[in-house]
């Protein structure tokens, strides 16, 4: 780092991302959770379409996207706030609803950008312990009295927990708001969308990276009560109106009005992650049941770094965690049915040879 860097930040440990390969080799790549499929056609369309008019400013408001987002969740226009990806209402809710006086707490084995928002927004935070089965004990959430933040499902686990346990803590903390990121729901998760009208100190974030397709395009959104989100507004028309591009907006608008093509893709991707996960346990993986689209496995035989070395060797990407609570595992992004059996194929390979 250079000696300007303000000591304010040269402590921080950035969040590092899923590797993207940009070598000639072709990989098989199941690390980053995107999706195997394209971007439904009028997404693709929409998007070429606004692409003629990038010498304009993107509307700040983003209203047709905004508007077609609140109808599918069947809230009002004023309950939604797009952004770019989901990371950013994510860091927009530390910036808005943490603070000294309102610490935040997570999981110690969840999505790794939650303490890196802390800290680059100098908040206290704790992290709770996972069970030993790597479930969230809700126990250990209620009446905390602090700014909670739950991935549900949860990542890199891919556990989801019940909406009835999300509510008892959401209730329990009537003086603090309960982030709730469902990037993963579309997979067989229960959101709690529903439950804003119930709870004003409930948010809940999604992304169309994953189930829609579009990690490329850099989309997400926040649902929550009238109040939270203009409190939200605040913090973005205090950084970066133009948020989400026009390309993105309209493609956004086009993924919607496909979204019956998303469902389905999701559909396969469920019967493709049921697919690998009894096939890994055949090959005696213990692997996490799994509301996502990845699963989280480890094997007896082998540790998970070396796995992961091998299969990166044969051509197969996936991610792999030193953090030690999980180091014997590896996740497994569900792709395509042949990319799935390719990966089985390997691993079976690579398993009989070790």
């Amino acid at each position: 780092m250079s000696r300007f860097f303000s000591a304010r930040h040269n402590k921080l440990v950035p969040y590092t991302p899923g590797e993207q390969p940009r070598q000639m080799k072709s990989y098989i790549k199941l690390n980053t959770n995107e999706s195997p499929f394209p971007p439904s056609a009028k997404a693709q369309a929409y998007a070429a379409e606004a692409a003629k008019n990038m010498q304009l400013y993107c509307d700040p408001t983003a209203k047709k996207l905004t508007q077609a987002v609140a109808d599918r969740l069947g809230v009002d226009f004023d309950e939604v706030l797009l952004t770019n990806g989901s990371d950013e209402i994510l860091n927009f809710a530390f910036l808005a609803f943490c603070d000294e006086t309102h610490p935040a707490v997570f999981a110690n084995i969840t999505y790794g950008f939650y303490p890196v928002f802390a800290a680059l927004n100098s908040i206290p935070y704790e992290e709770i312990p996972l069970k030993s089965d790597f479930t969230i004990d809700v126990n250990d959430y209620i009446g905390i009295g602090k700014t909670i933040v739950i991935a549900n499902p949860n990542a890199p686990t891919g556990i989801a927990l019940p909406k009835a346990e999300i509510e008892k803590i959401i209730e329990s903390n009537p003086d603090n708001v309960v982030i709730v990121d469902e990037a993963y729901v579309d997979f067989g998760g229960e959101s709690c969308v529903d439950l804003i009208h119930k709870y004003d100190n409930l948010l809940v974030t999604q992304t169309f990276s994953k189930s829609r397709s579009m990690a490329g395009a850099r989309l997400g959104f926040g649902v929550g009560c009238k109040a939270l989100i203009a409190d939200l507004n605040t913090i973005k028309y205090s950084t970066n109106p133009y948020n989400v591009n026009a390309m993105t907006q309209a493609a956004g608008l086009g993924c919607i009005e496909d979204d019956e093509y998303n469902m389905q893709n999701c559909k396969t991707i469920i019967e493709n992650r049921d697919y690998t996960t009894k096939a890994l346990r055949e090959l005696g993986f213990t692997v996490l049941g799994s509301k996502t689209n990845f699963v989280l496995a480890k094997h007896p035989g082998i540790d998970g770094k070396t796995l992961y070395l091998k299969l990166k060797d044969a051509g197969i990407l996936v991610r792999h965690f030193d953090k030690k609570e999980i180091s014997d595992f590896n996740r497994i992004t569900i792709g395509t049915k042949a990319q799935m059996e390719s990966l089985i194929s390997e691993t079976k390979r690579i398993l009989e040879g070790n």
